[in-house]
């Protein structure tokens, strides 16, 4: 089997700790969240999550919530999600994108006319949240038929036997949430997130990334030095809101991905200066 764009990007960043920024499709617009992914690429990311917008992200915490809100505000739908991740790769070939978001908005497309429509794109990865392993039936079926890696969360609170159970159907690689809470939560424990990433690793063979309260370079930097990457979003997501200073875009804004590409960049030093 030929390797994946995933396992690519991991195998390019061998020796450190790979970069996967998060931001929501649609935040502020389509034509800014185009700008954003490039500038995100061109500053150090090696994959990127692309949140699919939905009116009930319980996962997240309020930075991620107002931004699926503003997306959605914005005309924001399913299938321009799909549409901003095909302009992208008019000229990007190579980064690995992985759609983030909530069971809802897929059951509504429906999982087949999804699997397709994901892969004719260029979608590489597809990580639900609410959808545990035992309700995937057969959509990690027909993802991994058109190529898609189905991705997975695990917790703090996760047993081994959910570990192994996810470790069956997971790949491209798995999601550890280093916190109980929601995304921007604090108090990072690095000690326990360098344990559960060695009991989660006797089960995978692929890589693990962590993600959840990662904030700065300092706090990358330490989760960089036990995972095989580095999953931020909340942080990126409000500098991004912040760049904007209140206006409400109808086209292109410039400063959002000047200000997404810079501070992702000092991310992306920090993890080369591990």
């Amino acid at each position: 089997m030929a390797s994946s764009r995933i396992d690519k990007a991991f195998a390019k960043a061998a020796g450190r700790a790979a970069l996967i920024p998060y931001i929501c499709a649609g935040d502020p617009n389509a034509e800014t969240t185009l700008a954003v992914m490039h500038a995100l690429v061109e500053n150090g990311s090696d994959v990127i999550e692309l949140g699919m917008p939905f009116s009930d992200p319980m996962a997240d915490g309020p930075v991620i919530q107002y931004a699926s809100e503003r997306a959605i505000a914005a005309g924001m739908t399913l299938k321009k999600v799909l549409a901003i991740v095909a302009q992208f790769r008019q000229t990007n070939t190579d980064t690995p994108i992985v759609l983030m978001g909530y069971a809802n908005p897929i059951e509504a497309m429906g999982r087949a006319e999804f699997a397709q429509a994901a892969a004719e794109v260029g979608v590489d990865g597809v990580l639900i949240v609410d959808y545990p392993p035992e309700e995937y039936d057969d959509f990690g079926d027909m993802l991994k038929a058109k190529g898609i890696d189905p991705i997975f969360l695990l917790a703090p609170t996760s047993t081994d036997a959910r570990i192994q159970q996810v470790a069956k159907v997971a790949s491209g690689y798995l999601y550890y949430v280093s916190l109980r809470g929601v995304t921007g939560s604090a108090s990072l424990n690095i000690a326990e997130v360098q344990e559960r990433v060695k009991k989660i690793k006797q089960y995978v063979s692929i890589p693990v990334g962590v993600g959840f309260g990662i904030s700065d370079a300092e706090s990358a930097q330490k989760i960089g030095s036990v995972a095989d990457a580095v999953v931020i979003g909340s942080k990126l997501v409000d500098t991004m809101y912040k760049a904007l200073n209140g206006a409400k875009p109808t086209g292109l804004a410039p400063e959002v991905a000047q200000a997404a590409g810079e501070w992702i960049g000092g991310i992306a030093q920090a993890l080369k200066n591990k």
